[in-house]
C-alpha cells in the first residue's frame, strides 16, 4: 500500500486506487442547475426510487426470473445508497477541501442541510496509463487513462444490475 501525494493510496501497484473525492452532483461530476437544481435532482432520485422499489415488489410476487429480480435490487440498493449519500452526508460532515479532509460531527454542524449533501466516491482503477500517438489528430501526444472515473460500491452495483439487464432482456422479456 502507497500513500501518494494527493492522498491517494496505491492498493495494488498503479492500477486500484482509493481516492477521495466529493461528486456534487450526477454520474461523473455532472452538476445539474445549482442549489435548484440539486433539490429537483434528489426529489427526481426519491421518485425513481420509490418506482423501482414498486416494481421489485411487482416482480417477487409475480415470481420473474432470479436474473430479473437481482438485477433491479442491484439498481435499487445501488441509488438507494447514492440518494442515502446524498440526503446526510453535507448534515455530518463538514466540508472538505484540498488541504483538509472532512470530519464527522463537527461542532459547527455539516457544511449542508438536507439533501444537499455531495456522494463520496472512493474507488480508481486507472488501468492503462500511456500517450496517444503523436500523429493522431486533435489529442495526438495528450495522456491518455483507460478507465478514468473515480466511482463508489452504489455506482457499481447500478453498473451491473443494468449490464444483467441489457445482457439478458430476451430471456427476462419474453412477453
Amino acid at each position: 500500500m502507497i500513500i501518494g501525494t494527493r492522498g491517494e493510496i496505491a492498493m495494488m501497484g498503479d492500477w486500484f486506487i482509493l481516492h477521495f473525492t466529493e461528486n456534487e452532483g450526477m454520474a461523473f461530476g455532472m452538476k445539474f442547475g445549482g442549489e435548484f437544481g440539486k433539490i429537483i435532482l434528489s426529489v427526481f432520485r426519491i421518485i425513481a426510487i420509490s418506482a423501482i422499489g414498486w416494481y421489485l415488489i411487482k416482480i417477487i410476487l409475480q415470481k420473474e426470473p432470479f436474473g430479473l429480480v437481482l438485477s433491479i435490487a442491484l439498481i435499487f440498493a445501488g441509488a438507494m445508497g447514492n440518494i442515502i449519500d446524498s440526503a446526510f452526508y453535507g448534515m455530518i460532515f463538514s466540508e472538505s477541501t484540498f488541504h483538509e479532509a472532512a470530519r464527522m460531527f463537527p461542532e459547527e454542524g455539516g457544511y449542508s442541510n438536507f439533501l444537499h449533501g455531495k456522494v463520496v466516491d472512493m474507488l480508481y482503477f486507472p488501468v492503462i496509463n500511456g500517450y496517444y500517438p503523436s500523429w493522431l489528430p486533435l489529442w495526438g501526444g495528450n495522456e491518455f487513462i483507460f478507465f478514468r472515473p473515480v466511482f463508489n460500491i452504489a455506482d457499481s452495483s447500478i453498473t451491473v444490475g443494468v449490464f444483467i439487464l441489457i445482457l439478458f432482456q430476451k430471456r427476462f422479456f419474453k412477453k
